[in-house]
């Protein structure tokens, strides 16, 4: 019997594998324990965080934060990286996944430079701090300012963003397959508006959401870009 992972193309196979190896830290490790070895170290922090090392901007695509988080990007990936990367070759879908991953951190840290700005009037602090007191002093934000400072950002979103996108852009007309959505839709119709409910829950920062949509919306933002800056056109057999 054939397996299923045969005509996976290399560079989605390796980040398949990249990112299940990396995951294992995860399996053998209680969550505290691997919060503080592997995120803190590992994890995207704002760059005037004192957790924050010019690594992170890498290595946060390949640590996620639990089982579903893994196995929902994973999936993405394997479902719709494939036929994107036959697409457009393994040498742009390498590039346009990384920028895209880099690209989502980008704009996460510049939406978050955007809050700490309307709180400090300023992009920074002097002296930033990991303890939750020093935050009191900025009163109404004081949590906020903690969150930004302190909380990470993990996972693979970002660049899975921008395949989908660049998947939708390429397969306008392929028939999807959605959870709780008995019919067929197609790409040009679902994708979009995922994108919407990442817009909306992004500004509206409902409480008790820990989801970095921000990051999400980068990503799909360098999809978009990059795709039309490489001039690349559907398929003639796309349907």
């Amino acid at each position: 019997m054939q397996s299923p992972f045969t005509n996976i193309p290399p560079v989605v196979k390796n980040l398949l594998i990249i990112n299940l190896i990396c995951f294992i830290p995860y399996i053998i490790l209680n969550d505290n324990v691997y919060a503080n070895q592997v995120v803190v170290h590992f994890g995207a922090f704002y760059f005037n965080s004192p957790y924050f090392k010019p690594w992170q901007i890498i290595t946060y695509m390949f640590i996620h934060g639990g089982w579903e988080h893994i196995l929902f990007n994973m999936f993405a990936l394997f479902s719709f990286g494939p036929i994107l990367e036959y697409a457009i070759g393994s040498k742009k879908f390498f590039n346009l996944y990384f920028i895209c991953g880099i690209g989502a951190i980008a704009f996460q840290m510049l939406v978050q430079a955007y809050e700490v700005h309307s709180i400090i009037g300023s992009f920074t602090l002097a002296n930033p701090s990991t303890d939750s007191n020093y935050y009191l002093q900025f009163g109404e934000g004081a949590q906020k300012m903690y969150d930004i400072y302190n909380g990470p950002v993990v996972g693979a979103s970002g660049a899975i963003f921008g395949v989908l996108v660049g998947f939708g852009m390429l397969y306008p007309n392929l028939e999807l397959m959605i959870l709780f959505i008995p019919v067929p839709v197609k790409a040009k119709y679902i994708i979009p508006v995922y994108i919407i409910i990442e817009i909306v829950l992004g500004i509206g920062q409902f409480g008790g959401d820990n989801v970095a949509h921000f990051a999400h919306l980068g990503g799909a933002l360098l999809g978009f870009i990059l795709i039309k800056a490489w001039g690349l056109q559907k398929p003639n057999n796309s349907y």
